[in-house]
């Protein structure tokens, strides 16, 4: 097993060669999660002037001495209208939240506290200075940087752009992710398998979740185990930002892929890593001339294999391509086992699980699955737990790492 790369070598290696891709504008409606590639910067001080945080009556400190003050109302100022001039001496002005503060005015006290009688108001507080009053540019003010690049676009990052006059956008390009599934097995999903056949459920498995992490994917759908055909498709993925292919990495006659790969000019980096599921996985990338390079991850053909290598690998580079700051080392959490697990292997070995959380303390419960072909026992999961290689019974309530 000494030559094979462990984990975290190997992830460092895939994030070495992923980088942000080059950026585009986008109207404002359609760049909801997407990466910001540049600063936005505010093109207006908010608020654009002193304003009122409450339904109420502006004052001047002077004219309220004591509880109970009566002052008779000079103007009213609604949300969006000004005020008609300076607030006279001996007079309030009714206001309502967010309408700005007439000039000489110290306060506003909240209509709660007063009592209405015509055009006359009494005023059962003693106000503090700026008391409810919510300065010209507190918040934000002209010229100010308020998101950075890296930042994803959030709702309220995109309620904030339109607040600062920002309609356009720079964002990070979203990656291009061309799927392909190896082996004369294969039979599509929406056919029937016949002897000897399987689905192909890999593709859309794939598809999913480079969807899921805000990428676009290219399905090429399945390629036989013969050399012209292969090579044809696999050239038709490079063409992509990144390439995945499923099957075909292994030592077997038909594993036919790394060696296509390198003929159509890919740079290999690393073939298998210390591992359980997906020992088999194949990773290189192919250079190209003004453009950023081709990402090349050869998957093991089994379902759970496949699916736990993109968790760990294709997606912190895909996460990185898109914009997005992503640490060289996988974050682990640690959790208190909800069940007895037997374990027994010569690698670390990653178990789906699901969350449990009865007590203060986060729990995982481990899902019963029988290989790196079962689908069916992978399906439910919502976390991975890592137990590392030997043999070792691990009681409940024990603490382990787990990845999300």
């Amino acid at each position: 097993m000494a030559d094979l790369l462990e984990v975290s070598e190997a992830l460092q290696k895939v994030l070495h060669h992923a980088a942000p891709l080059g950026s585009i504008e986008r109207d404002l409606p359609a760049a909801l999660n997407e990466i910001l590639a540049a600063t936005v910067i505010s093109d207006i001080d908010s608020p654009p002037y002193d304003k009122s945080m409450m339904d109420g009556f502006a004052v001047r400190l002077a004219d309220v001495p004591t509880s109970g003050t009566p002052l008779p109302i000079s103007q009213r100022i609604m949300a969006g209208m000004s005020p008609t001039g300076e607030l006279k001496a001996g007079t309030t002005a009714q206001i309502m939240t967010g309408a700005p503060i007439p000039p000489g005015s110290d306060a506003v006290i909240m209509v709660e506290r007063t009592v209405t009688a015509g055009e006359q108001v009494t005023l059962n507080e003693v106000p503090r200075p700026g008391q409810n009053i919510l300065r010209r540019a507190a918040s934000i003010a002209v010229g100010q940087t308020v998101l950075n690049p890296g930042e994803p676009l959030t709702p309220a990052r995109i309620g904030l752009c339109t607040e600062v006059g920002a309609a356009r956008v720079m964002v990070h390009r979203r990656p291009r992710v061309a799927i392909l599934s190896t082996g004369d097995e294969l039979v599509e999903y929406t056919q029937r398998p016949g002897p000897s056949q399987i689905r192909n459920s890999n593709s859309l498995l794939l598809a999913a979740a480079v969807e899921e992490v805000k990428c676009e994917a290219v399905p090429l759908g399945i390629a036989r185990d013969e050399p012209s055909e292969l090579r044809r498709v696999i050239a038709r993925g490079l063409e992509s930002d990144v390439l995945i292919l499923s099957g075909g990495v292994s030592a077997g006659v038909l594993d036919l892929v790394p060696g296509t790969l390198v003929e159509l000019g890919v740079v290999p980096v690393f073939h298998k890593i210390r591992i359980k599921p997906g020992k088999p996985l194949w990773f290189g990338y192919l250079p190209r001339a003004n453009e950023s390079p081709c990402l090349v991850f050869g998957l093991p053909g089994n379902p759970v294999s496949s699916a736990v290598c993109f968790e760990l690998f294709v997606k912190p580079a895909l996460r990185r391509m898109r914009g997005e700051a992503v640490p060289l080392e996988h974050q682990f959490l640690t959790a208190r086992l909800a069940n007895d697990v037997k374990h027994r292997s010569d690698r670390p070995t990653f178990v789906p699980a699901v969350w449990e959380q009865p007590h203060e303390v986060l729990e995982v419960r481990t899902l019963p699955w029988t290989s790196s072909a079962d689908l069916n026992g992978f399906a439910r999961y919502e976390c991975l737990v890592l137990f590392p290689p030997g043999e070792k019974i691990y009681h409940a309530a024990e603490i382990v790492s787990v990845l999300r």
